[in-house]
């Protein structure tokens, strides 16, 4: 009796264990598992030859399966307040890593192109963002120092697209 209790317990931690292996491989991160909405605060500085300029701004971004983006956002650049509007691509690594490139709008016109690094922790419900690089429409580039921080707008619903 105690040899086939023993077989029990044995193939109960082996299944276990290969069962929590598994659910672990399903924890990755996609660009898939990332859509959804999100909402989103902005804050840094621009950094020009005048000086430093203070940026913020607090908006919402939609992203869906295959990987594009779309927002709107008020932003607040030295106290020049502006709407703005966003279409662009992100890619969402399987470590939670990723870039988002962003098209910024303002009256439809394009006003800079942004690209960030970006993680998405906690269980793919918030999202961390630096930016790398800030291109103006002729080309030109400013020194950014800017950081974004968001949550997904419904973490219930993970992946609605």
């Amino acid at each position: 009796m105690m040899n086939r209790t023993m077989t029990h317990i044995v193939l109960v931690v082996v299944f276990g264990t290969a069962l929590t292996l598994a659910a672990r491989a399903d924890d990755s991160c996609s660009t898939a598992k990332a859509a959804g909405n999100w909402g989103f605060t902005l804050t840094g500085t621009l950094v020009l030859q005048a000086g430093a300029v203070p940026v913020a701004a607090v908006g919402t971004l939609t992203a869906d399966a295959a990987g594009n983006i779309s927002g709107k956002e008020a932003r607040s650049v030295g106290g020049d307040f502006a709407n703005e509007t966003i279409t662009g691509s992100w890619t969402v690594n399987s470590d939670c890593t990723g870039t988002l490139t962003a098209y910024v709008y303002e009256s439809s016109v394009l006003t800079r192109i942004s690209v960030a690094s970006l993680v998405v922790v906690d269980n793919m419900s918030e999202i961390r963002m630096v930016q790398q690089s800030l291109t103006l429409p002729g080309g030109g580039t400013l020194q950014v120092v800017i950081t974004l921080e968001g949550k997904r707008l419904f973490p219930q619903n993970t992946n609605p697209q």
